[in-house]
């Protein structure tokens, strides 16, 4: 039997979402630490939201390239999970992982067979992978900005490789994206909000009814 589908909800701002997010069963919420972002949060609402979740929902902080102090300042709010978004190393990762004492989700940018050949470097040194599409190019921060990727270029992966999948998702792709990747999760921010940053409580439910829906 395959393991349970985990559904993320990223970029939650506020108290009042990330209760929508927990009551429509989602099984982690990402917090983006990232000023150049429509939802970053700074570290006073992040200790919040983070106490609002723990013992109910795994807990996410999203960070771009961080430097230690960053690092350390994050992992001092104990969340579950550290997102790295950035263009970090394999040795970065492992560092970041080393010193946080958290679990590290590595996103890493999808967008042609090179990219492809490149996740499997970071198999050992992430607790877990993100997959995401590239951001189209002259973007100012990282991700696929709601646009999905190509995903028959994944067929190229170890079939033995657990990642999860994010870039473009939204209620109306989620059930096609599992049934032709299926991946270990799914992980929607845009494609569940009505303007950048926005979350709407009922296209986050719709979300996870559709992704729960879909067969594995």
């Amino acid at each position: 039997m395959a393991d349970p589908l985990i559904v993320k909800i990223c970029g939650i701002k506020t108290p009042r979402i990330l209760e929508a997010a927990i009551e429509a069963g989602a099984d982690m919420v990402g917090f983006m630490h990232f000023e150049r972002s429509p939802r970053h949060v700074d570290l006073e609402m992040l200790q919040e939201l983070i106490s609002a979740a723990r013992g109910r929902i795994e807990t996410c902080v999203v960070l771009v390239n961080p430097n230690n102090s960053c690092v350390m300042e994050v992992a001092a709010l104990s969340p579950d999970w550290i997102q790295l978004h950035g263009p970090e190393t394999p040795h970065r990762v492992e560092a970041i992982r080393d010193e946080a004492g958290i679990a590290i989700l590595k996103a890493l940018s999808i967008g042609g067979a090179d990219d492809v050949a490149g996740v499997a470097a970071y198999a050992d040194v992430a607790d877990r992978l993100l997959l995401d599409a590239k951001p189209p190019k002259g973007a100012d921060r990282p991700g696929g900005l709601g646009v999905p990727f190509d995903w028959t270029l994944l067929k190229a992966l170890d079939p033995g490789l657990a990642f999860m999948l994010s870039g473009g998702l939204s209620p109306q792709t989620v059930g096609e994206a599992i049934g032709m990747v299926r991946p270990q999760g799914v992980d929607v921010s845009s494609g569940v909000e009505t303007a950048p940053g926005v979350k709407d409580a009922g296209l986050i439910r719709e979300f996870i009814e559709k992704a729960r829906a879909a067969p594995l």
